[in-house]
This record gives structure tokens, C-alpha cells and sequence, in this order.
């Protein structure tokens, strides 16, 4: 069948909206982490506290919502068509900005980063869409690079926004949404192609995505407040045991049912399955990195969340620098080595820091360092885990293996900012040198499980092979 597609007649500007929208919207995942302990100093005010575990949810809430619906909108998009739904997903978000600005408490925080990923999960999946539709087929390689930088360009920009913004107010954080989230909206509206709907079959397994995010908010609460309740309560084993039965119900149903969330089939294929375990490692050890450098900064060193903001830059700037430098390097020896070298040098930056912090700062000997290792590492592994889980499927089904990779990156970050919060402890600035380097050394240890799934990847090329030949 020949898909019908209306194309723009200002195609630049329509790629702008999309670039403009997606950098938003990358740009929320990271700026939230700097903001956090101003956060729960607001909240704090008027008695009480606000402890670690509680702040958690601002950033877990958010992950889990947009892990479990990514797919759900994805295959909305093609029924729907990717225009409609990715300018609600702008809409939707830019109103939920407003809501978590103006949030009185934590609790309606929490519920406006919700709404926040509703709207996350329809921009994402028919961005790239939307991004192709705008230009001819021979552009459409440079056009998906640039879809990719624009990640990275987040990633570099968010902890300095994230600090400068929060130097004013927290609430900045959320508010710059606004005129960003309205003027892709209006634009949106006039100059966006119109690809035509490409599937008229049933949503995914709606009951299977409930099933999810009861699953991993169970076991990221049970995480979160073992601390204060104890392992051996009640509520803690009560909430460990919903997280299991709720998985198991998830992948029971996700195997029979016919329209299924997430199709876990794909997971028997070997690359794929390496990819996909390799990412979810990588994801824990990144979400616990990337928080505890905010918490050591702002709790233990007491700094300001623009001093914090600058001295975490260094990392994330080499992200996207270290992907491009080594794109050649990928397509000549494979995934594999890339995945394992980027592993082993987050873990040495981990370790690193665990060796040299101090209570009394000291940037250029304990984290700079540090710093330079963990984002080359990332550099070198993150985008290739999700760039060989892509490939490791046909290419009928890349789409699906797509969501399913960028699911189980979310699920990780929110299981990490829970380990991270069981280990440090429930309330913000309480930790102790010693729990940071606990931490720390898991995440050292995390790195060092993702390169053996990269070495992992290395090996299992003949039989990735084999396995797509049979599943064509």
C-alpha cells in the first residue's frame, strides 16, 4: 500500500517546530535533577520536611508514565496520524509545565510531571515521523542525525539551564515551557506535514501498560521507603510483592495477547536481548550517577544550583561530541567494543570519585575527572546500546524494537533514583560520605556488567544473523 503523504510547504520551519518541540522535551529529563533540592526546599517550609524518598517522584513518576505509554502513543500515531497527535502531545505538556510551576505541594508536582510525560510519550515517537516527512528520501539519513543531536544539545545545555534557572525560582524550570510549548503549537498548527495514518489494528495491551507502571512504581516505592519503614515491614514486603505479581502478569499477558505493549519476543533474539539487558544496566548506573553528583554538589559541598549546574557540564557536553567522533569507529568494528570500552570507563569514573571526593571541595581533583570519564563512557555506550538494539531487529519490526529500547532506558531511571534513595537515605542533605561511595561503587559495578553485554554483542553477531533469517 502506498502511503499518502502531504508534505509542508515550508518544510525548514516544520522541522524547526519538531527539533524545537523534541529539545523541550530531552531538555525536561535532565533539568528537573539540578532543580530537585530547591525543590524540596519549598516544600519543606512550614515544618515537616521533605524527605529524598518523596522528592523521588518527581523524577520516577515522570519516567514510569512515559515508559509505559511510549508505545501506546507511538501506535495512536499511526492510527491517528503522527500531526494530530504529536501537536496534543505539545499542548498537553506545555499545559502540565504550567501546572507543575504553579504545583502549592509535592503531591500536585508529582501528579503535573504525570501529565507531563502523557504529553512526553505523543511528542517522541511521531517526532521522527513527522521530522521525515519534511524532507526528501535522500535527506532523511542527515535529517534523523539531527533528530539524534538534538538529544545530545539537551543533554549539554540542561544542567547549566537547569542551574540558571533555578538561581531564580525552582518553578523557572517548568515555566520556560510555556512560550517554547505555545509557539510550536501555533507554528505547528500552520506548517506541519500531514502523513497519512498507516494501521487501522487495535492499541497495544492497555491493561498490560496498567500493569507496568503498577509493577515498577511498586517496586521503585518499595525501594524508596524501605529505608524509613524497614526491609522487613510490612509495607515494604507488601509492595515487593505486588511489584512481582504485577510483572509477571505484565509478561504473561504481553506473551499471549495479541496486540501486546511490549513484544517481548524480540528479547530471544541475541543482540537484542544483549542490547536491551545492557541498556537497562547502563540506565540504573547513569540515573544514580547523574543524581548523586546533583546531591553531593548542592547537600554536601553546598553549593548554589548554578555552581552545581556548571560544574556537572562537562560530562554531558562530551556525550554528543564522543557519539559523533566515534560513529565511524562503530560502523567498522561493531557495537560491541564501543559498548564495552564505554562501560569500563564509567565504572573507572566512578571508582574515581569514590577514591578522591571529600567532604571539602575539591572539583579539579574528584570530579572533573571523574566528570571526563563517566561522559565519555556514556559517550561511547549509550546511544550505541540503543543504536544495536534497533539493528538487532527486522526492519519491519524497528519501530517496535525502537520503543521497546527507549521503555526499558526509562524503567531503568527510575529503578536507579530509587536504588540511589535506599542507599543514601530518605532525607535530603542527611547522607554521609560512606553512602555516597556505596553508591558510587554500584555504579561502578553496573558499568562493568554493561561492558560484558557488550562484549556480549561482540560474539553473538552469526547467531543475531541466523535468528533474523528464521523470524523473516
Amino acid at each position: 500500500m502506498t502511503e499518502m503523504v502531504r508534505f509542508s510547504k515550508r518544510p525548514r520551519t516544520a522541522a524547526a517546530v519538531v527539533l524545537v518541540a523534541v529539545f523541550m522535551t530531552n531538555l525536561d529529563l535532565l533539568i528537573v535533577n539540578v532543580a530537585l533540592p530547591a525543590m524540596g526546599e519549598t516544600f519543606s517550609e512550614g515544618g515537616g520536611g521533605v524527605t529524598l524518598g518523596s522528592l523521588s517522584w518527581v523524577l520516577n513518576a515522570y519516567a514510569i508514565t512515559f515508559a509505559a505509554l511510549l508505545v501506546v502513543a507511538g501506535r495512536a500515531g499511526d492510527r491517528i496520524g503522527q500531526r494530530p497527535v504529536f501537536l496534543t502531545g505539545i499542548a498537553v505538556f506545555t499545559l502540565a509545565s504550567l501546572g507543575c510551576a504553579l504545583a502549592p505541594n509535592l503531591e500536585t508536582l508529582v501528579v503535573a510531571r504525570v501529565v507531563q510525560a502523557v504529553g512526553a510519550s505523543a511528542q517522541i515517537p511521531t517526532s521522527l515521523a513527522l521530522l521525515l516527512a519534511t524532507v526528501p528520501a535522500e535527506r532523511r539519513t542527515h535529517a534523523t542525525r539531527n533528530w539524534a543531536a538534538v538529544g545530545g544539545l539537551a543533554a549539554a545545555a540542561g544542567p547549566v539551564a537547569g542551574g540558571l534557572l533555578t538561581a531564580v525560582d525552582w518553578r523557572w524550570v517548568f515555566a520556560v515551557n510555556l512560550p517554547i510549548g505555545i509557539a510550536a503549537l501555533v507554528a505547528g498548527r500552520s506548517v506541519l506535514p500531514k502523513p497519512a495514518a498507516r494501521e487501522t489494528g487495535p492499541l497495544p495491551d492497555l491493561l498490560g501498560a496498567l500493569l507496568l507502571i503498577s509493577a515498577v512504581t511498586a517496586l521503585s516505592a518499595a525501594l524508596v521507603q524501605a529505608p524509613d519503614w524497614g526491609w522487613a515491614s510490612g509495607g515494604t514486603v507488601l509492595l515487593l510483592a505486588v511489584a512481582v505479581i504485577g510483572g509477571a502478569a505484565f509478561v504473561y499477558r504481553s506473551l499471549r495477547h495479541s496486540h501486546p505493549l511490549f513484544e517481548l519476543d524480540l528479547l530471544r533474539l541475541p543482540r537484542f536481548g544483549a542490547a536491551n539487558a545492557g541498556s537497562f544496566v547502563f540506565g540504573v548506573a547513569f540515573a544514580i550517577m547523574l543524581l548523586s553528583n546533583v546531591l553531593w554538589c548542592q547537600d554536601v559541598w553546598q553549593w548554589s544550583a548554578l555552581r552545581t549546574g556548571l560544574a556537572l557540564v562537562p560530562g554531558p557536553a562530551l556525550v554528543p561530541v564522543v557519539t559523533l567522533l566515534t560513529a565511524r569507529a562503530a560502523q567498522r568494528f561493531g557495537h560491541g567494543p564501543l559498548v564495552a570500552a564505554g562501560g569500563t570507563l564509567f565504572a573507572g569514573g566512578m571508582v574515581w570519585f569514590a577514591c578522591f571526593a571529600s567532604v571539602t571541595p575539591d572539583y579539579w581533583r574528584g570530579m572533573l575527572p571523574s566528570q571526563l570519564l563517566t561522559g565519555t563512557g556514556v559517550g561511547l555506550a549509550l546511544g550505541t546500546l540503543v543504536a544495536a538494539g534497533v539493528h538487532a531487529v527486522p526492519g519491519h519490526r524497528a519501530a517496535t524494537g525502537s520503543a521497546l529500547v527507549n521503555s526499558v532506558r526509562q524503567i531503568s531511571t527510575s529503578v536507579g533514583v530509587a536504588v540511589l534513595v535506599a542507599v543514601v537515605g530518605s532525607r535530603v542533605g542527611a547522607a554521609s560520605l560512606h553512602d555516597f561511595r556505596i553508591v558510587w561503587c554500584a555504579a561502578a559495578v553496573l558499568g562493568l556488567a554493561t561492558s560484558a553485554f557488550g562484549v556480549r554483542l561482540s560474539r553473538s553477531g552469526g547467531s543475531t544473523r541466523r535468528a533474523l533469517a528464521a523470524s523473516t
